[in-house]
């Protein structure tokens, strides 16, 4: 098969490798679609390599049953899904929570394997998984659309349901960064909560597609885009605001923006520092009762609720489709800011 593959570091080739085994725990998935991530992008740009042995990318992965592993019971060969991107233990005290993205397996990075970040991942025609991964996502969503559902859904409604008891009926949201999992935001944002949300981007044209996907308002980023969140909000903040950059300049007006008691989520991997100290609260700094939390990927619970939406038509991937052989032009479009939405490997 052809599966495109981290060879060095930054250096990424389409290559011929065999079929994946699959065990008998497992499910050998004929890959429909791949997303790509901005942390797969992060991946391509380490300065060392992921394993020493090549690296099939991609964790967004949509697909349709080819074989099933002989103790694997309750999936049918050619039945359709999404994989979870946590391949935790699932026996830990955690997992039996439901909170498999922090399973205890994983030790204090709290990150347990993923597709393409250790495991192989779905830029390919095949891909083996854990039974347990796959989740159903039924004959109606096509394929691109569905595989960013993996995490460009996931991650972002995690992080949402996390800060709902802030997100009441006259409330205000900010999501900064409109890229795959801001627009999706903004959609789980409208369809699950009451809060008015606005949209932070530096370009006008992400700005466009947030009012598309239903913000409120939005806000080109600039040195008064703290001041202008405060003005909308008579001077106290907004309720919750979700970082999808995480840059230092992001971090900064999040903290500037949230308002007492309230929520600021941090996702984006732009290693930020948000300057938050033990000081008293008042001016520019982290009000009174904020809390600040550093959001991971998501529950399989959290998965199964971002693909119901999609089925009943609340979220909707805007993405840009990519043949597998043209798959380093999409990550150097990606990291140029120039994709709208989520863009999509189809092998």
């Amino acid at each position: 098969m052809r599966a495109l593959q981290l060879t060095g570091p930054g250096t990424l080739e389409l290559r011929e490798v065999p079929v994946p085994e699959i065990g008998p725990g497992e499910l050998l998935l004929r890959v429909g679609a791949a997303g790509i991530c901005h942390s797969d992008s992060y991946v391509l740009s380490l300065p060392f390599a992921m394993r020493e042995d090549p690296l099939t990318m991609g964790h967004e992965i949509a697909g349709t049953i080819e074989a099933i592993g002989a103790e694997v019971d309750g999936r049918v060969v050619g039945e359709r899904g999404i994989v979870y991107l946590c391949w935790s233990c699932g026996v830990c005290r955690e997992c039996l929570r439901g909170r498999e993205n922090v399973c205890l397996a994983a030790g204090r990075t709290a990150m347990p394997p993923c597709p393409g970040l250790g495991p192989d991942g779905g830029m390919a025609e095949y891909v083996a998984i854990p039974a347990n991964s796959f989740v159903p996502i039924g004959d109606e969503l096509d394929f691109a659309e569905a595989a960013p559902l993996a995490d460009a859904a996931l991650t972002p409604y995690h992080a949402i349901r996390g800060a709902l008891d802030q997100l009441q009926p006259g409330s205000t949201a900010v999501a900064i960064g409109i890229g795959g999992l801001g627009h999706v935001a903004v959609q789980i944002l409208t369809a699950i909560t009451d809060a008015r949300v606005i949209a932070v981007d530096i370009a006008r044209d992400k700005l466009d597609l947030a009012a598309d996907c239903g913000a409120a308002l939005g806000i080109t980023a600039n040195d008064d885009t703290a001041a202008r969140i405060l003005e909308l909000t008579d001077g106290r903040g907004a309720e919750a605001v979700f970082d999808f950059v995480g840059t230092d300049a992001t971090a900064t007006l999040a903290v500037r923006a949230v308002a007492p008691d309230g929520a600021y989520r941090m996702v984006g991997l732009g290693g930020g520092v948000p300057g938050i100290d033990a000081g008293p609260a008042g001016g520019p700094g982290l009000p009174w009762g904020a809390t600040v939390r550093k959001s991971y990927a998501g529950t399989r619970s959290d998965l199964h609720a971002s693909v119901e939406l999609a089925r009943r038509g609340k979220v909707r991937v805007e993405v840009e489709r990519f043949a597998l052989e043209d798959g380093r032009d999409a990550f150097e479009r990606l990291d140029r800011g120039e994709i709208r939405g989520r863009a999509v490997l189809i092998p």
